[in-house]
């Protein structure tokens, strides 16, 4: 009597669906997020570290590297709409900017529509410190992404949003629209075919769907 095929785990069947499905949810298992939240440490530690060095020479610190780096990319902001971005108290602002301000890094001016309104923005010496920040954490974020490619990078920014409450996102998608962010870079990544490479998009070769995540990039 000739043995019955064995199905368990083959393509298409329910067992290899489970299977693959498992395999695919092993980034969940408790280990797997302590490792995330390893990597964001660690990550994060060093991306701050070259400003950070920068910062104490001045006698500054991350907070006046915050207000420094949204005030960069929105010129005007009012104090009330950087309160909401950084989520802190008006005192605590008060302590960061104040001193900004005293140096000469910060001006401020009176609202058009709104005299009470203080807008606030960057002097040319306070241009000048934020872009050496920036082009110090640039060479950073720079070799990262070179060294993980596009399809990574993607994945990397959805799952930076992902750790967003919806306020932040919305705060995320204001910056981009003032600086110009790519159309569609808040949208979900579409899904990738069997071995991995980047979908193209409809009407274009895969050639220039990876040109096009390249350029995200950079």
């Amino acid at each position: 009597m000739s043995e019955r095929p064995d199905h368990r785990g083959a393509p298409g069947s329910s067992a290899g669906a489970q299977g693959a499905a498992g395999r695919n949810l092993l980034f969940l298992r408790e280990e797997e997020l302590r490792l995330a939240q390893d990597l964001l440490f660690f990550g994060y530690r060093d991306f701050t570290a070259g400003p950070d060095a920068i910062l104490a020479e001045l006698g500054m610190g991350r907070a006046h590297h915050r207000v420094l780096h949204f005030l960069g990319r929105r010129p005007g902001l009012t104090v009330g709409e950087l309160l909401g971005i950084l989520a802190i108290t008006k005192q605590s602002l008060a302590r960061v900017l104040t001193p900004l301000v005293a140096q000469g890094y910060v001006a401020q001016s009176p609202g058009r529509a709104d005299r009470r309104q203080r807008h606030l923005s960057l002097t040319p010496m306070g241009e000048a410190l934020e872009r050496r920040l920036f082009e110090r954490q640039r060479e950073t974020v720079t070799r990262a992404y070179r060294e993980a490619g596009p399809v990574a990078v993607e994945g990397f920014r959805h799952v930076m949003r992902g750790l967003m409450g919806p306020e932040a996102r919305r705060g995320l998608d204001r910056l981009g629209a003032r600086a110009g962010a790519p159309p569609g870079y808040d949208t979900p990544p579409r899904p990738r075919p069997e071995g991995g490479k980047a979908p193209a998009p409809e009407g274009g070769s895969p050639a220039s769907a990876q040109h096009s995540a390249a350029g995200k990039a950079s």
